[in-house]
């Protein structure tokens, strides 16, 4: 079975509709197999110490609450997302971070729901995210085992569930990855299990194939040089292209294990053995 694929554009559109659907197309042509983004009630979610700092944006020096208010898409942006992802052949996901932004998504036809790193303290959400009949899957970036095991008791082995080994730092220094966490997660909850990464560059992410990943999800942009706290962690349009080429090839490269001697070795062992 292949990995799955996921773009995560996040809120690397900037509030921009046409942006969405430009990385909505990137990640479909590129071959990936879902495209996600993330949905926030900034009432609820943005803390009460951030709210009135000022910001200088794009538009502006304004308040971080009235920021978070700006960038966030509403029913229009999201029936347009869904309209579009349908277009172009991707399923497309979503990230929530609140009861909020759950009920929203209620409407929409998601392949999967996602629970971020952020919130895997909340037992709340977590149980109201498994109850909401997709595909589950939970993020563990800055995340003690102990933390782990709380949501995991609480979320209770749903099915089709998929556990993250991420590092929530952006960008994440290759020293601290850690890939052989995924064996970890994997042994101690019985699950499947995949990664999560915000490092340069695409290696590690390609290497996680060796550990038996199921998920594969890298945040996508247009530029680097974009306004927005994800965009220089994340992987432009060519970047998103040679990434998925080689997550198939080491796919394809790691074989079944079984020891033979291949068809195009035939002809080279006839001349050499002889």
């Amino acid at each position: 079975m292949s990995v799955t694929i996921i773009a995560e554009v996040g809120i690397n559109h900037n509030g921009d509709i046409e942006l969405a659907k430009k990385l909505i197309a990137v990640a479909a042509t590129a071959g990936c197999d879902v495209v996600k983004f993330q949905k926030r009630n900034p009432e609820v979610c943005v803390p009460q110490a951030q709210r009135d700092i000022v910001r200088t944006t794009p538009w502006g020096e304004m308040t971080y609450i009235d920021y978070k208010h700006k960038i966030e898409f509403g029913k229009d942006e999201y029936d347009e997302i869904q309209k579009y992802c349908q277009f172009m052949g991707i399923d497309w996901a979503v990230s929530v971070w609140d009861l909020d932004s759950l009920e929203f998504i209620r409407d929409y036809d998601v392949s999967l729901l996602k629970i971020p790193s952020a919130m895997i303290t909340d037992h709340t959400l977590l149980r109201a995210c498994k109850d909401f009949g997709k595909p589950l899957v939970l993020s563990t970036g800055m995340s003690t085992l102990g933390e782990i095991d709380a949501a995991m008791e609480v979320l209770d082995q749903p099915q089709d569930f998929v556990l993250l080994h991420c590092n929530s730092t952006y960008p994440a220094r290759v020293r601290d990855i850690n890939l052989r966490c995924i064996d970890t997660l994997r042994e101690r909850y019985g699950c499947a299990v995949g990664y999560s990464g915000h490092e340069y560059g695409l290696t590690t992410t390609m290497a996680s194939v060796c550990f038996g990943v199921t998920v594969i999800e890298r945040h996508v942009t247009l530029d680097h040089t974009m306004w927005g706290t994800d965009q220089s962690c994340s992987v432009e349009p060519h970047g998103l292209f040679k990434l998925v080429k080689g997550i198939r090839d080491v796919e394809t490269a790691l074989g079944d294990g079984i020891k033979v001697v291949t068809e195009d070795e035939k002809l080279i062992r006839k001349k050499l053995r002889q």
